[in-house]
């Protein structure tokens, strides 16, 4: 039993500190992962909300057959769909800055013309791709894991996560991008 399964199995026995350690160890990474989806960091953050709330009210069994995270990032990803069934289109994915320190000036515009345009790129894909790059490398999500929150094959995730690389490697070379020194 993983970390995340082990607090979900206090927090449905009674104890709300496993609740707040879900939301601890879970939340900015599913936020992040929301934002893939619906384009609004904002709006993915009470999505993520809203998932955990689910979480909170309804108590549902998890099963085990994926680990906690796999199984929170796929309700995760329902609610983000339900929301965007419900409402306009969201504006397009935002530049977000990175937290890493660099070691000058110079560097930090380096890399955030780097990360503009990684992300820019990523913008520009299928959802279905951006999502399966954003579980496979943002969240180190195996091949499997991805499948289990994406409701596909493990086949089919390596073929669509074959096909975003493709995609997102021609934008990056169209823009000029030098992606192998990143």
């Amino acid at each position: 039993m993983d970390k995340g399964a082990i607090s979900y199995e206090k927090y449905r026995n009674g104890d709300d500190e496993g609740f707040y350690e879900i939301v601890r160890e879970y939340f900015d990474g599913l936020a992040a992962y929301i934002n893939g989806i619906v384009g609004d960091f904002c709006r993915a953050e009470e999505l993520a909300d809203d998932t955990l709330l689910k979480l909170a009210l309804k108590r549902p069994a998890f099963g085990g057959r994926s680990s906690f995270k796999t199984w929170l990032y796929s309700i995760g990803r329902n609610v983000a769909y339900d929301s965007l069934r419900k409402k306009a289109p969201p504006p397009h994915l935002s530049l977000d800055e990175t937290n890493e320190t660099v070691d000058g000036p110079e560097q930090a515009y380096i890399k955030d013309e780097r990360n503009k345009t990684i992300y820019k790129a990523l913008d520009g894909l299928k959802p279905e791709y951006r999502e399966v790059l954003w579980l496979t490398f943002f969240e180190n999500m195996s091949a499997e894991q991805a499948a289990n929150v994406l409701h596909k094959s493990k086949a089919a995730i390596y073929t669509l996560l074959n096909r975003a690389k493709s995609s997102l490697k021609e934008k990056l070379e169209k823009e000029g991008f030098d992606y192998e020194i990143v």
